[in-house]
């Protein structure tokens, strides 16, 4: 295992959570790196995305990459950006439609083209 968080719905319930989880970390012999250990975070960044009370929300850094992106050049830039969207899937409402012209140019892998239906997307997704 490589990353865990341990979140509680109530500052008083957390010390209680964390025992707990203790508890069954050394059931299983599990061991914890003390030096990547971090407690008492409210807000940070876990496994790309931002956690905070209000939930999971999307990684600011994933968004600007999104809005600083050039429309693409190649299979390989296509990619990157599917790989974004990717990412920030969840936090979009339907996704997949709004970038269905993306995953077409993928599926063309024979030939690269960037058609106007692409590039429509691509700037409905950045605004």
């Amino acid at each position: 295992m490589d990353d865990m968080i341990v979140k509680s719905k109530q500052d008083v319930e957390h010390s209680r959570d964390l025992q707990r989880t203790f508890e069954i970390l050394r059931i299983y012999n599990m061991k914890l790196n003390i030096k990547k250990c971090v407690f008492g975070v409210r807000l940070g960044k876990f496994l790309g995305f931002m956690i905070s009370n209000l939930g999971i929300e999307a990684n600011p850094d994933n968004v600007k990459a999104v809005l600083d992106m050039k429309p693409p050049q190649n299979i390989k830039e296509v990619q990157q950006l599917a790989g974004c969207v990717a990412a920030l899937g969840r936090f979009m409402s339907k996704s997949a439609d709004k970038c269905q012209p993306f995953f077409c140019v993928l599926w063309r892998r024979a030939k690269f083209v960037w058609d106007k239906e692409a590039d429509d997307a691509f700037q409905v997704l950045k605004a």
